[in-house]
């Protein structure tokens, strides 16, 4: 497995911030997920920071970048290996991810923040309506997935600064990867996979069709996969 460099040796493109919680989700997220999952939610993360750099937020002023890191790694925990898996994996992510961070002593006000961006990372017209935080992580998340999930920055993600967060954190097959993993969870409980909800549908096309629309539209992203 490609293991990601260290603070001391990243770029300033692909560093993450220096912080204890930081490390904490790090250490809780790493264990859990598939490398391919794992590397997808830090690069959510990265994506994200250049999409705020493209529209003028700053650090502090607009945004605290310990929860934008926090909400865009923890994005999908509810796929995470050692859950519950007992609702869509969206809230049940965004609830492990509040808890977390209460926990850690963040605020009830921080934590649901986090919870919102988390449990509408899969709700266009939705997300960009709750605050920047969830705009940035909806974002993030839509950058990584190179043009699918039509992100408004894609054009102004240079070649080079994608090859250097791909080379940081490789993709390893996301796409398939992360479908598996919310299929699988969506598979285990009907409360999982409502109709119409991402993971929902997701189960049925694999059920009918062996792939998912996303997967099919995926093939002509931006990163080819």
């Amino acid at each position: 497995m490609h293991e990601p460099p260290t603070h001391e040796t990243r770029s300033d493109l692909t560093a993450l911030p220096a912080t204890p919680l930081v490390d904490a989700v790090v250490d809780l997220i790493r264990p859990v997920e598939a490398p391919s999952v794992f590397h997808h939610s830090i690069r959510s993360y990265l994506f994200a920071r250049l999409a705020a750099d493209r529209t003028g937020l700053a650090v502090g002023r607009d945004y605290d970048d310990d929860l934008l890191f926090a909400a865009c790694a923890m994005h999908d925990l509810g796929v995470a290996s050692d859950g519950p898996h007992n609702q869509r994996f969206e809230v049940e992510g965004a609830d492990r991810a509040a808890e977390f961070l209460v926990a850690r002593g963040r605020s009830t006000a921080d934590a649901d923040q986090v919870w919102q961006a988390i449990a509408l990372h899969t709700s266009p017209g939705i997300a960009e309506r709750r605050g920047t935080l969830c705009v940035l992580v909806r974002q993030g998340v839509a950058l990584d997935f190179g043009g699918p999930l039509g992100s408004d920055h894609l054009d102004a993600v240079t070649d080079q600064e994608a090859e250097a967060l791909h080379t940081a954190y490789p993709r390893l097959d996301m796409i398939r990867s992360l479908t598996d993993a919310i299929v699988a969870q969506a598979a285990k409980n009907p409360k999982n996979a409502a109709r119409y909800t991402i993971p929902g549908e997701f189960l049925r096309e694999r059920e009918d069709f062996g792939r998912t629309r996303m997967e099919h539209a995926c093939r002509a992203s931006r990163w080819d996969d």
